[in-house]
Protein backbone atom coordinates (compact mmCIF):
# COMPACT_ATOMS: atom_id res chain seq x y z
CA UNK A 1 0.00 0.00 0.00
CA UNK A 2 0.99 3.66 -0.12
CA UNK A 3 3.24 5.07 2.56
CA UNK A 4 1.92 8.43 3.69
CA UNK A 5 2.60 10.89 6.43
CA UNK A 6 0.53 13.85 7.52
CA UNK A 7 1.85 17.25 8.51
CA UNK A 8 0.15 20.42 9.66
CA UNK A 9 1.22 23.75 8.15
CA UNK A 10 -0.53 26.87 9.39
CA UNK A 11 -3.65 24.91 10.30
CA UNK A 12 -3.83 23.00 7.02
CA UNK A 13 -3.38 19.26 7.23
CA UNK A 14 -1.33 17.90 4.32
CA UNK A 15 -0.55 14.37 3.21
CA UNK A 16 3.02 13.62 2.16
CA UNK A 17 4.03 10.62 0.05
CA UNK A 18 6.83 9.65 -2.27
CA UNK A 19 6.56 10.71 -5.88
CA UNK A 20 6.53 7.06 -6.92
CA UNK A 21 3.56 6.37 -4.62
CA UNK A 22 1.80 9.46 -5.97
CA UNK A 23 2.29 8.29 -9.56
CA UNK A 24 1.06 4.79 -8.64
CA UNK A 25 -1.99 6.32 -6.95
CA UNK A 26 -2.70 8.54 -9.97
CA UNK A 27 -2.46 5.50 -12.24
CA UNK A 28 -4.80 3.53 -9.99
CA UNK A 29 -7.27 6.40 -10.16
CA UNK A 30 -7.26 6.12 -13.95
CA UNK A 31 -5.08 9.14 -14.53
CA UNK A 32 -1.60 9.17 -15.93
CA UNK A 33 0.85 11.43 -14.21
CA UNK A 34 0.80 15.11 -15.14
CA UNK A 35 3.58 14.38 -17.61
CA UNK A 36 1.15 13.03 -20.24
CA UNK A 37 3.81 11.61 -22.53
CA UNK A 38 6.29 14.42 -22.03
CA UNK A 39 10.00 13.59 -21.94
CA UNK A 40 11.24 12.70 -18.47
CA UNK A 41 13.65 14.89 -16.56
CA UNK A 42 17.06 13.33 -15.96
CA UNK A 43 17.55 11.50 -12.70
CA UNK A 44 19.17 13.36 -9.86
CA UNK A 45 22.49 12.19 -8.51
CA UNK A 46 22.97 11.09 -4.90
CA UNK A 47 23.17 14.76 -3.83
CA UNK A 48 19.93 15.67 -5.59
CA UNK A 49 21.62 17.50 -8.49
CA UNK A 50 20.55 17.08 -12.09
CA UNK A 51 22.79 17.55 -15.13
CA UNK A 52 22.14 21.13 -16.25
CA UNK A 53 22.25 20.72 -20.03
CA UNK A 54 20.02 17.66 -20.06
CA UNK A 55 17.59 19.32 -17.64
CA UNK A 56 17.45 22.45 -19.84
CA UNK A 57 16.81 20.39 -22.99
CA UNK A 58 13.94 18.51 -21.37
CA UNK A 59 12.48 21.65 -19.83
CA UNK A 60 12.46 23.41 -23.21
CA UNK A 61 11.03 20.31 -24.92
CA UNK A 62 8.21 20.05 -22.40
CA UNK A 63 7.34 23.74 -22.79
CA UNK A 64 7.26 23.45 -26.58
CA UNK A 65 5.07 20.34 -26.48
CA UNK A 66 2.62 21.93 -24.04
CA UNK A 67 2.34 25.15 -26.05
CA UNK A 68 1.95 23.25 -29.31
CA UNK A 69 -0.77 21.04 -27.86
CA UNK A 70 -2.56 23.99 -26.24
CA UNK A 71 -2.74 25.67 -29.64
CA UNK A 72 -3.89 22.45 -31.31
CA UNK A 73 -0.87 22.30 -33.60
CA UNK A 74 0.79 19.22 -34.99
CA UNK A 75 4.55 19.13 -35.26
CA UNK A 76 4.17 19.77 -38.98
CA UNK A 77 1.90 22.77 -38.36
CA UNK A 78 4.44 24.27 -35.97
CA UNK A 79 7.29 23.55 -38.36
CA UNK A 80 5.43 25.27 -41.20
CA UNK A 81 4.70 28.33 -39.06
CA UNK A 82 8.29 28.51 -37.83
CA UNK A 83 9.94 27.83 -41.17
CA UNK A 84 11.83 24.78 -39.95
CA UNK A 85 11.62 21.08 -40.78
CA UNK A 86 9.21 18.81 -38.90
CA UNK A 87 12.20 16.64 -38.04
CA UNK A 88 13.70 19.62 -36.19
CA UNK A 89 10.59 19.92 -34.03
CA UNK A 90 10.59 16.17 -33.39
CA UNK A 91 14.26 16.15 -32.35
CA UNK A 92 13.80 19.11 -29.98
CA UNK A 93 10.68 17.56 -28.44
CA UNK A 94 12.56 14.39 -27.48
CA UNK A 95 14.57 16.45 -25.01
CA UNK A 96 17.78 14.87 -26.28
CA UNK A 97 18.74 17.58 -28.78
CA UNK A 98 19.48 21.26 -28.24
CA UNK A 99 17.88 24.00 -30.28
CA UNK A 100 19.92 27.05 -31.14
CA UNK A 101 18.78 30.58 -30.35
CA UNK A 102 17.67 31.24 -33.96
CA UNK A 103 15.43 28.15 -33.89
CA UNK A 104 13.97 29.06 -30.49
CA UNK A 105 13.25 32.57 -31.82
CA UNK A 106 11.47 31.10 -34.84
CA UNK A 107 9.38 28.87 -32.57
CA UNK A 108 8.49 31.79 -30.31
CA UNK A 109 7.31 33.84 -33.32
CA UNK A 110 5.34 30.84 -34.61
CA UNK A 111 3.58 30.38 -31.27
CA UNK A 112 2.75 34.08 -31.18
CA UNK A 113 1.39 33.92 -34.73
CA UNK A 114 -0.66 30.78 -33.96
CA UNK A 115 -2.04 32.40 -30.80
CA UNK A 116 -3.31 35.39 -32.76
CA UNK A 117 -5.13 33.09 -35.21
CA UNK A 118 -7.19 31.52 -32.41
Amino acid sequence: MFRTQTIDIEGTRLVVMTERDYNDLAKAAGRASDDDGLPAFPAADKDGNMPAVEFARVSIARDIIRQRRELGLSQQDLADLAGVRQETISRIETGKHSAGVPTIDKLARAFKKAGRKR
